[in-house]
C-alpha cells in the first residue's frame, strides 16, 4: 500500500466520546514564552473518527491527520496506547 505523503501524528487524551464515531481528543504541548523564558502548557482539541466506538473517556490515544470528514473532524484514531483505569 502506497503512503500518501507525510501525516501529522499526535497523542492525546480523549476528554469526550458521546458522538458517534466520533472522540474529542485534548492535545497538550509545551511552548516557550518569548519574553521571559518560562514554559506554558498548551493545549488543542480535536475531533478525532473513532470507526468502531472503542475509545473510553480518559483513554491515551494516538490520532493522524486525514481528508475532511465532517465540518471539524480531519484527524483519525489509529491506536489506544492506554487504557483508562475505572474503579
Amino acid at each position: 500500500m502506497a503512503e500518501r505523503g507525510l501525516r501529522r501524528k499526535l497523542v492525546g487524551t480523549v476528554v469526550s466520546n458521546k458522538m458517534d464515531k466520533t472522540a474529542g481528543v485534548i492535545v497538550e504541548h509545551l511552548t516557550r514564552d518569548k519574553s521571559y523564558g518560562k514554559y506554558l502548557r498548551r493545549h488543542a482539541k480535536y475531533l478525532a473518527h473513532d470507526p468502531k466506538n472503542l475509545c473510553e473517556i480518559g483513554d491515551k490515544v494516538r490520532i493522524v491527520e486525514s481528508r475532511p470528514l465532517s465540518k471539524r473532524k480531519r484527524w483519525q484514531v489509529i491506536e489506544i496506547l492506554e487504557k483508562a483505569v475505572t474503579l
